[in-house]
């Protein structure tokens, strides 16, 4: 397993293809940040699928409105239309690029529209610097990313089972 130095800043995705650790940055997207540990301490992604997987892109998750399997509005159809009850995040641009690995927040057109749902990068995405908020890095179990069904809807999604803070772990 990949050494966790700060188990505070360490998030631990359960997913139906295997384990996956993110290395957060609470100095570059504090809001994401405290955000992403918020929903996870809450169980809010637990179930949650990954609704937009594109192939050499990156997979989208975090739907926790419509993308909650089991939760009371799940929909496989509006899953990606939803976020949580919680107010949007002001955007926190910064000049990390998105590479293999990066977690950034997914939004709508405003850029402060940021709420729950994120994708994880399969590849280098340079068209999205400096336009969406990087909030961590996956230190373990790329190889898990990409086993995670492709597809836009994806048919019979992969899912987080679950999603915790390394210090609660």
């Amino acid at each position: 397993m990949a050494e966790i130095k700060d188990p505070e800043n360490t998030i631990l995705m359960e997913t139906t293809k295997g384990k996956v650790v993110i290395a957060l940055f609470p100095d570059l997207a504090p809001g994401h940040v405290a955000r992403i540990k918020e929903l996870s301490r809450e169980g809010a992604y637990d179930g949650v699928v990954f609704h937009r997987v594109i192939p050499d892109f990156m997979a989208q998750t975090g739907d926790v409105k419509f993308g909650k399997k089991g939760g009371a509005d799940f929909n496989p159809g509006r899953a990606g239309m939803g976020g949580s009850d919680k107010p949007d995040l002001k955007a926190e641009f910064s000049a990390t690029p998105h590479v293999r690995g990066t977690c950034s927040m997914a939004r709508s057109q405003s850029p402060n529209s940021a709420n729950s749902q994120f994708f994880v990068c399969f590849t280098d995405a340079p068209w999205l610097n400096k336009q969406y908020s990087v909030w961590g890095q996956v230190i373990e179990g790329m190889d898990i990313i990409d086993q995670i069904k492709k597809g836009e809807p994806v048919s019979d999604p992969d899912s987080i089972l679950s999603m915790k803070v390394a210090a609660d772990a």
